[in-house]
């Protein structure tokens, strides 16, 4: 393999937290009062990481091609968008070789939930889990993030030329 078959891409996701929804992360259904608002099932760190596999892939991004305002995608389960996106890298030639994810989070705390979640994107993405990496943040007590208003996620995919 060499460098020029390499093919980075860069996602990113916030979604705002409130009561009535469940919360959903990586594929995996967390426990706590509030979920992530959103057209969606709103799983921030999928959404982050199908727009890094379709940065990477020279694709649109996640909302130019499941628009919120089409009916179609409504409560839409975040597992089948990361699939289809996935889909188009591998249809473009290219095969996933690792993601590395940050979700920032005050509130729920997600290190009870990081190995989940991990295995779940790795079965997802059919990638050994030893390729997959999810970190928890928090803010810190600053921003929409610090103040659990929020949740955010951004994620960095290495895809290579088959």
């Amino acid at each position: 393999m060499n460098h020029e078959s390499l093919r980075v891409g860069l996602g990113w996701d916030r979604h705002l937290l409130v009561p009535g929804r469940p919360l959903v992360l990586g594929g995996v259904a967390i426990p706590y009062e509030k979920g992530l608002l959103g057209h969606s099932d709103a799983d921030v760190l999928l959404h982050a990481a199908a727009d890094a596999l379709l940065g990477a892939a020279g694709e649109d991004d996640l909302g130019t091609l499941f628009p919120d305002d089409d009916p179609a995608y409504r409560d839409a389960d975040s597992r089948d968008l990361a699939r289809a996106a996935l889909r188009r890298a591998v249809d473009r030639g290219l095969r996933l070789l690792s993601l590395d994810a940050v979700v920032v989070a005050e509130r729920p705390k997600l290190a009870p939930h990081r190995a989940a979640i991990r295995a779940a994107m790795a079965r997802l993405f059919e990638i050994d889990p030893a390729r997959l990496n999810v970190k928890a943040k928090t803010g810190e007590g600053a921003g929409p993030q610090g103040r659990g208003e929020v949740i955010e996620a951004t994620v960095v995919a290495l895809l290579a030329a088959r």
